[in-house]
């Protein structure tokens, strides 16, 4: 751990001991990792509806073949879906075995497309018709629901997410930064200064202030979209690092991981959106085996703040949607199946004539899993999420 980063961690030590003893085995063997992914990503490639013809006709060059021989078709699911084959070596043989369901159709009520007010709205786990409490995140009032006996909450965040934040003191620890520049300001100053004095000095300077410009512009709005989110590839590396941790110390966790926001160029069976699954995928497996035999009580679930459009734009790409498709993953998922209520997609029954409708609404489904995992009564999942919970048999 960098110095920076293990005084940070350190700091949150003193408030964070004032919720209980954190650094604990936490006392219930039940496990929660929320995983966010900042940007929407296009679940509509994730979750292929290999039985809508109007699918393979709005996506003439991003949609993912049916089911077939090759390796860059669909893997097979059911009669209606198909997953992703970038998922072929990773989450593909837990939901073969019966330890991961998807939920499609899944989101919230917001229908802003905004990242930011979605992202909010799902963090904040609270009716949009009421006003909100913006300092009140669903995990937190999870973890104080079931008090700090049974709940030891921990965010793997640069800084403590809204989600996490509430009357319940919660640390967070910055995981590894992946994908910033080789050198940084201080190491480019560094170097600038070796030239002074050089017919190269004014060249050296001039190209550290042009990288600087084009790193700004290409960050745009992915960053944004992103709030600091660690990579897939940095979700990846230290998967393993986040279930030692849950196993040890921790029994609800939080991570984010950014770069889904897939405007230009997202590709199809392969290209950048397959990438980004692959590193995610393989992130996800290298948890569930990390945690060994922890794997039975734990469910990890994986979410974005909406989907992508049904078609694809003029760039290859996908734009902000509405419905999406979430991941329940676990030893003691009932998975091997997508769950929640359902539709045929086709051009007459998208949301707005452009998106996945929400059948399934967020808060609903959550109350009713956390209900399943926890023994939640109705009073509890209504403190929570102000509103009954919904049982889609996940766990």
């Amino acid at each position: 751990m960098k110095r920076r980063t293990l005084l940070k961690t350190l700091a949150t030590l003193p408030a964070a001991a004032m919720a209980g003893n954190l650094w604990a085995a936490p006392a219930s063997k039940t496990r929660l990792l929320f995983v966010f992914m900042r940007g929407g990503y296009d679940a509509t490639n994730l979750l292929v509806p290999i039985s809508s013809q109007y699918y393979y006709q709005v996506r003439p060059n991003i949609a993912i073949a049916k089911p077939s021989t090759e390796l860059n078709s669909a893997l097979p699911i059911d009669a209606d879906w198909g997953l992703h084959p970038a998922l072929r070596d990773s989450v593909y043989p837990l939901f073969s075995a019966g330890q991961v369901a998807f939920v499609p159709f899944a989101g919230t009520e917001d229908v802003s497309r905004s990242h930011f007010e979605t992202q909010d709205s799902i963090e904040l786990g609270q009716a949009l018709d009421r006003t909100r409490d913006y300092r009140s995140g669903f995990l937190n009032r999870l973890a104080a629901t079931l008090n700090t006996d049974r709940a030891s909450a921990i965010s793997f965040t640069d800084q403590l997410p809204l989600v996490m934040q509430g009357g319940l003191q919660v640390p967070n620890t910055a995981l590894r930064s992946i994908g910033k520049p080789a050198v940084d300001p201080r190491q480019a100053k560094m170097i600038a200064a070796m030239y002074d004095g050089t017919a190269l000095s004014q060249q050296v300077r001039d190209g550290f202030v042009v990288r600087d410009e084009v790193m700004k512009e290409m960050i745009g709005e992915m960053e944004g979209a992103n709030r600091n989110a660690v990579s897939a590839k940095g979700f990846e590396l230290e998967a393993r690092r986040i279930a030692k941790l849950m196993k040890e110390k921790y029994n609800i966790g939080f991570v984010d991981v950014g770069g889904w926001d897939t405007h230009v160029g997202q590709g199809g069976a392969t290209g950048y959106l397959a990438g980004r699954l692959d590193e995610l995928g393989r992130g996800l497996a290298g948890f569930a085996q990390e945690m060994g035999p922890d794997w039975k009580d734990t469910v990890v679930v994986v979410v974005s703040e909406f989907g992508r459009t049904f078609r694809e734009n003029g760039n290859r790409g996908t734009d902000h949607g509405h419905g999406t498709v979430y991941w329940v993953l676990g030893g003691g998922v009932q998975g091997g199946k997508v769950r929640g209520e359902q539709i045929r997609l086709e051009q007459s029954t998208l949301f707005q004539n452009r998106d996945y409708p929400v059948l399934n609404e967020y808060r609903a489904m959550f109350g009713g899993l956390l209900s399943r995992m926890y023994g939640l009564n109705a009073g509890q999942v209504e403190k929570i999420f102000g509103t009954p919970g919904r049982d889609l048999g996940l766990v």
